[in-house]
């Protein structure tokens, strides 16, 4: 069974236009996708890479075909989703390579724990190779994990919080520490401050951590501060890039078929004939599909080769942070092109297309930025900037 028909099993088209339906909705309410949830629960979607792992069941490709059919319906419900399938990504990978310590994540998943990141943090632009949450030894042999977390999607529902937090090393070796948290534990507090441009319904609050108690066996992974090559880091960058790409190729998808709708819908007064066959709106969508196109074309060979295990070494990091900026610019592309030809009725605030480029937008402020991006890309060609 292919990626694609796989995602068509797991997300049949009454389902998805469901979801369709109730995204107008959580947007305008600033609320979760909780009937969304509930039914991609009942469907088993939150299992999908416990069930089919990353390697050579394919699942990467499995994963980012379903989350790309997702996001074109409901991308908010997407993106919220995302953020489980990642961790169980991460923890597929590993495996995968070789490494069990996060197989518990795959166990608990397939149990209908709900997983999620609590790693972003305001003003950390290091973002997995540092960290401003302050990490403590406590007597029993455990830690205390004090700061804040951003942009915590499924704040709602999570049932597991993976954090990561720097404890200052005796001799001089400061370390990161990670670990998953449960829900209900002491200094866990969920800021309820959402209210986005877009993607509104992943209600990703802020969490603030207050002295939250981790016991020793419960920190899965211990890093230097600074880029390393622990495979945990390229787990998180490569399921974090790439299923985020696939949400966004997810909104392009939709948005270009929006605009050829429209197209096909619209009529010129002066030339009488329709919208499809002004060579001008037709170059316009053109240009955002072969955006599109070539973005397809990055995503499918990234996850072929994280299934097939290409070791490509640090020359993957400048791989995933293309295949993730050019999946935004794809969408923003596309959806600022369905507002160019959809005339002015779609300038509406509750049309789908300005809803869906409101979503897309919200691309650039996942890691990797485009900065972050092209500085990844440069040292790969370049080296490190000298001092």
């Amino acid at each position: 069974m292919t990626a694609t028909t796989e995602a068509g099993r797991l997300l049949p088209a009454d389902l998805l236009e469901r979801f369709r339906a109730r995204a107008a909705g959580y947007d305008a309410a600033n609320t979760f996708f909780a009937e969304d949830f509930a039914d991609l629960e009942e469907a088993g979607y939150l299992r999908i890479l416990a069930d089919t792992r990353p390697g050579d069941a394919g699942g990467m490709a499995g994963a980012a075909a379903a989350q790309r059919r997702l996001a074109a319906a409901a991308p908010a419900t997407a993106l919220g989703i995302n953020m489980h399938l990642v961790w169980t990504a991460v923890a597929g990978l590993l495996a995968d390579r070789g490494d069990a310590s996060l197989e518990s994540v795959l166990d608990e998943a397939g149990r209908g724990e709900v997983f999620a990141f609590g790693v972003s943090e305001p003003g950390n632009d290091a973002v997995l190779f540092d960290s401003l949450t302050r990490v403590d030894r406590l007597p029993d042999g455990g830690y205390s994990f004090t700061g804040t977390k951003v942009f915590t999607s499924l704040s709602p529902v999570w049932t597991r919080l993976g954090i990561f937090g720097k404890l200052h090393g005796r001799d001089g070796d400061d370390v990161i520490l990670h670990a998953f948290v449960p829900r209900g534990t002491p200094g866990v507090e969920i800021v309820e401050d959402w209210d986005p441009l877009g993607m509104r319904a992943t209600q990703s609050h802020t969490t603030r951590l207050s002295g939250v108690r981790v016991p020793a066996d419960a920190v899965f992974r211990r890093v230097p501060v600074g880029p390393n090559a622990d495979l945990l880091v390229f787990g998180i960058f490569a399921a974090f890039e790439t299923l985020i790409a696939a949400v966004y190729l997810g909104i392009a998808d939709r948005a270009l078929d929006l605009s050829a709708q429209a197209l096909g819908r619209r009529r010129s007064m002066v030339a009488d004939r329709p919208l499809s066959d002004d060579p001008v709106l037709r170059n316009t969508l053109a240009a955002a599909a072969m955006q599109r196109t070539a973005a397809e074309a990055q995503l499918r060979g990234v996850v072929q080769d994280l299934d097939a295990r290409v070791d490509e070494g640090p020359a993957w990091f400048s791989r995933l942070v293309t295949l993730k900026t050019h999946a935004v610019e794809a969408a923003v592309a596309a959806t600022r092109t369905a507002l160019h030809v959809g005339g002015g009725s779609g300038f509406a605030a509750s049309s789908e297309v300005v809803r869906l480029h409101r979503d897309a937008l919200a691309g650039q402020f996942h890691p990797s930025t485009e900065e972050s991006a092209r500085a990844t890309v440069a040292t790969a060609l370049l080296g490190p900037p000298s001092a």
